[in-house]
């Protein structure tokens, strides 16, 4: 497994990180088995997987409830545990409740990686800035980190005296919004990018061939029209171009012998300013083929060529890095 240093700390993180969404949010991903998720995730820990990435957002905590069974105090050591508050328990005492339930449901005394989930729109970064700081002198929380901030977020949250090693967005080959300033600035301030649904939840790995075989939670995002049930962008979409992009990846990772996900994750696990690739794995099978993409280097003319495939979409797309909202509502700016 390889390994790297999460922007400014010493935390040395897998450049594959294990997503607990999926164990524990059943509205979303369906039952799961719990032998198989506990077999997944000792997998996980003796492959060399450090970095456990959940949220108290995911199925109201069962995310973290279902990694903390898990996670023995034997293999606490091993592991790295990111954990995530929701926006609204910002204030000051919801912000240590919600902390201090985190731990509970984590089974552990501390928490590696704390992060903002989204950035609270009516409480003063200031007074967040200054809870987490204490939470951290406590011995609670290790690292602080921030997820879904833009650059003017980051701005804002570094100029009232805030900390993060870290920042988590979703990118991926059908979404490479954040490549226009969010990556950027990230790489200039030495902040470490982890990246969520770096498989654009299955369509990038061949899942699909159509919108209509997509799930209905997973066609609400930006790609799709304002008509489908569930998107609240109000934009026109880009189905076709996302088909047609899907397509053309599918098609060259057919002509290469290259699964179609390990082809995508590798061309991320090569983007210069990512530190870890957090995916959703609830069989062993879907690890192993994950893990494939590290094994060795995606050639520089597939690079190109997925660069050249797919950047329509990302001109398409344009800056705004909310895959689900237009830019004037963009949660992330």
């Amino acid at each position: 497994m390889e390994y790297t240093l999460l922007g400014s700390s010493n935390l040395r993180v897998s450049v594959i990180a294990f997503g607990a969404w999926q164990i524990g949010d059943t509205s979303f991903w369906g039952k799961s088995d719990e032998e198989e998720v506990k077999n997944v995730i000792d997998y996980a820990i003796d492959i060399g997987i450090n970095l456990f990435d959940t949220a108290e957002m995911y199925g109201s905590g069962d995310s973290e409830t279902q990694l903390g069974k898990i996670i023995s105090k034997e293999k606490r050591s091993k592991v790295v545990i990111a954990t995530k508050v929701s926006p609204q328990n910002c204030r000051k005492e919801q912000l240590i409740q919600s902390c201090e339930k985190s731990l509970k449901r984590l089974n552990t005394d501390y928490i590696d990686l704390y992060q903002i989930h989204w950035p609270p729109k009516d409480i003063p970064f200031e007074e967040v800035i200054l809870t987490m700081k204490k939470l951290q002198e406590q011995g609670k929380i290790r690292y602080i980190g921030i997820s879904n901030f833009g650059i003017h977020n980051m701005q804002k949250w570094f100029e009232g005296g805030g900390e993060a090693v870290s920042n988590q967005i979703g990118y991926n080959l059908l979404f490479r919004s954040p490549e226009y300033e969010i990556i950027p600035f990230c790489r200039e301030n030495n902040i470490g990018v982890l990246v969520y649904m770096p498989l654009m939840q299955g369509l990038l790995a061949g899942c699909w061939s159509s919108v209509e075989e997509i799930p209905l939670l997973r066609r609400r995002t930006r790609h799709f029209s304002k008509n489908r049930p569930g998107t609240r962008h109000g934009e026109e979409g880009c189905e076709r171009l996302t088909i047609e992009t899907v397509q053309a990846i599918h098609a060259l990772s057919q002509h290469l012998e290259i699964p179609m996900a390990t082809l995508s994750l590798s061309w991320l696990k090569w983007q210069k300013g990512v530190s870890s690739i957090i995916v959703g794995c609830r069989s062993k099978v879907q690890l192993e083929s994950n893990i494939g993409a590290l094994l060795k280097p995606l050639d520089p003319e597939v690079f190109s060529l997925l660069n050249e495939i797919t950047y329509p979409l990302k001109r398409y797309m344009g800056k705004n890095a909310d895959m689900w909202e237009n830019e004037k509502n963009a949660r992330i700016c």
